[in-house]
């Protein structure tokens, strides 16, 4: 498994539900052939370029987190059992570090945390109406390849615009 990339301060945390096996093969989150995450964080400004998986921890120096909702599993969604996600454990680290808004890079972890923390059953893509503090929540489209057919960058770029909104509050 890989290790949060967590601190206090930070802008945006980005929440998957696990680490897919090409990255934890390759030991760098979103590594995945297919995997659009990369590209978007550097088309929607998120990042200045297009940052190579293993240079992750340079999203510390644009405001940006990762973690994921289920820290003891991995592969893709449907290789993934409800036993491994912490909804406790990702609701402790948001307070711990107080980010400005927690983007879940896929519906399902999104989903799990949201019926765990709050009740909802059914959520949809976009800005929440739920908070965990001042932590706003957005739930985003996959990038995985193999999430295609429910890709839409707008939202991904809604994201983005927030990110930097947050920023110039600060």
């Amino acid at each position: 498994m890989l290790p949060d990339l967590l601190t206090p301060g930070l802008v945006t945390v980005f929440c998957g539900s696990a680490v897919g096996t090409a990255s934890a093969r390759l030991g760098a989150p979103y590594a995945g052939p297919g995997n659009r995450f990369w590209p978007m964080l550097a088309e929607t400004g998120l990042t200045p370029e297009r940052f190579a998986p293993a240079n992750y921890r340079a999203l510390l120096d644009v405001g940006i987190g990762l973690t994921d909702l289920n820290k003891t599993q991995l592969g893709a969604d449907s290789d993934l059992t409800p036993e491994g996600d912490d909804a406790r454990s990702l609701l402790a680290k948001i307070e711990a570090h107080q980010p400005c808004q927690l983007a879940f890079t896929a519906k399902r972890p999104a989903q799990a945390f949201l019926d765990r923390v709050f009740g909802l059953r059914r959520i949809e893509y976009g800005p929440q109406d739920r908070a965990v503090g001042d932590t706003s929540i957005f739930v985003l489209p996959s990038p995985s390849g193999l999430a295609v057919r429910w890709w839409d960058p707008e939202l991904w770029y809604c994201v983005a615009e927030r990110h930097r909104s947050f920023k110039e509050d600060e």
